[in-house]
């Protein structure tokens, strides 16, 4: 039990701090596709320079280490308690070492169980097959990307598409359109698995199993494999890319699975996963429960510390100006801002997530945020053993769910700058004109590069919340970000989706018979 133990301890925290090797090559590739100069191009290099420092730190390489789902095949006469138990108990001790973030909150009380441990976390798939050893393999999916996982049902009209019809053509459509809609929300460039047949239940799960193939992979059905590869070719003339912010790499690889379905239903489930795709697996033995292999670590292995370090600096001359801001801020900087402006922050930065902004809607802040900056982040923290607090990850969230409060909650505490990822919608954006406020966006995913930039955490509130929910005060210096909304009435987010959706239009004709 004890190897066992540490077997499953090893699997969690190389998942979180280590991406396999066919996800690096496909990263690089889209590296070295895009202009040099663009925004793109930085946040690759941000993303490429994340990657490393999570391979030195031993740290997550996203602090969204999302609900661990375990894929574990067994020969007969395997005890699978036995496995679950060393699983809960490796999952707890990650937790505690910082290599996992507590992600487990009872659905009802919103109450966080602080170590992933809790009614259907994590989440454990059981199958036994004939082979002699156990096929154990994990993905770690953040709520970014797990928010845009789509389901349709066949026939059905798509924004842009036209009908979408119960044949291979229908499903073409349906694939290009969820990557249309999850924009730079699910942190683009990403990876999609996508389940044809089932019901709503067995669709979705389909869907996941794609996320377990290798990126290189060829799929053995040759009407699926020309699917997938038209899709490759086609959904990166969108124009999304990297975190939606334009480019020429939108998605990084797609997976097609079948299964059957009753007459009346015909689903196309799509399981999105951002570019840091976070999944490995390990060959362990029978009997002692000892690690004997790696899966996924085929081929050269691509270390992207022995890049340049300028490059995480691209020249950014072609798109962007870059402006350093020191929190807090006044209005007449803000009102200066332009979408498509680099700023670098310096000062105080407070996080705020779900539990906070609807706090903050019905009461008063315990700290002073006028002219300062609040950022979507749910850190993964550590204590010394002195009960200080370090910051172990730290890259943003998905902003858009707080799209229901934040522009009444600028206006009223006077805040000026919000960070976070993928943008926010037209209530925000008013309230940015009106009030004299900006949104930045962060690189989602880059968790270490973004934990180096906070040099102290000053304080903490509402820890009643949980880790990620809480309010942490947080002293920043050279903190990187993006201007893609501004003062002005202006969003590349919008604009990116209105170009795109125009691009999305032109494969509404039908290609597969």
């Amino acid at each position: 039990m004890d190897k066992l133990r540490e077997s499953m301890y090893e699997l969690i925290v190389e998942t979180s701090t280590k991406l396999p090797k066919d996800v690096r090559r496909a990263v690089a590739k889209a590296k070295a596709q895009e202009n040099a100069g663009t925004r793109a191009a930085m946040s690759l290099a941000t993303i490429t320079n994340n990657i490393a420092m999570a391979d030195e730190n031993i740290s997550p390489i996203c602090q969204d280490t999302g609900l661990p789902t375990f894929k574990i095949k067994t020969p007969v006469g395997v005890n699978q308690l036995e496995i679950k138990e060393a699983i809960y108990w490796a999952i707890a001790e990650a937790t505690k070492h910082g290599k996992l973030r507590p992600n487990s909150v009872d659905s009802l009380t919103g109450e966080n169980s602080g170590d992933n441990l809790g009614m259907g976390t994590p989440v454990i798939k059981f199958e036994q097959w004939e082979k002699d050893y156990i096929d154990a393999r994990l993905v770690l999916k953040g709520g970014g990307c797990e928010n845009k996982n789509i389901q349709y049902s066949l026939p059905c009209e798509l924004e842009g598409l036209g009908k979408a019809g119960r044949d291979l053509d229908g499903i073409r459509k349906c694939i290009l359109h969820s990557v249309y809609q999850a924009q730079g929300q699910g942190c683009s460039a990403g990876f999609i698995g996508v389940g044809i047949g089932g019901d709503r239940t067995s669709g979705y799960e389909l869907a996941k199993e794609q996320l377990f193939r290798s990126v290189d992979d060829v799929n053995p059905n040759e009407s699926l494999k020309e699917l997938e590869e038209y899709v490759m070719e086609n959904a990166n003339k969108l124009g999304i890319g990297t975190m939606g912010f334009g480019g020429e790499t939108t998605l990084l690889g797609c997976k097609v699975g079948v299964i059957n379905r009753i007459p009346a239903s015909f689903f196309v489930s799509v399981a999105y996963n951002c570019w840091a795709f976070r999944r490995l697996g390990v060959k362990l033995n029978a009997e002692t429960g000892g690690i004997q292999d790696w899966f996924y670590q085929e081929g050269d292995f691509i270390d992207f510390s022995k890049e340049q370090q300028e490059e995480e600096q691209a020249d950014t001359s072609s798109e962007t100006k870059e402006i350093v801001l020191q929190a807090p801020i006044t209005e007449e900087q803000i009102r200066e801002l332009k979408v498509g402006d680099v700023v670098r922050i310096t000062g105080m930065m407070y996080t705020g997530r779900d539990a906070i902004h609807k706090y903050l809607s019905d009461h008063d802040c315990p700290v002073d945020l006028n002219g300062q900056v609040i950022y979507h982040c749910g850190p993964v923290m550590l204590k010394d053993e002195d009960g200080k607090w370090h910051v172990a990850a730290a890259g943003p969230t998905t902003s858009i769910r707080e799209e229901p409060y934040q522009g009444d909650i600028m206006k009223k505490f006077g805040i000026r700058a919000v960070i976070g990822k993928g943008g926010m919608g037209p209530k925000t954006l008013a309230a940015l004109k009106e009030h004299g406020g900006v949104y930045l966006n962060a690189i989602g995913g880059a968790a270490q590069y973004y934990a180096d930039c906070i040099k102290s955490v000053e304080g903490v509130n509402f820890m009643e919340f949980g880790v990620p929910e809480a309010m942490w005060h947080l002293r920043v210096e050279d903190f990187k970000a993006v201007v893609t909304m501004d003062s002005h009435g202006n969003s590349l987010h919008a604009d990116v989706d209105k170009s795109s959706l125009e691009k999305l239009a032109q494969f509404k004709e039908p290609v597969f018979k």
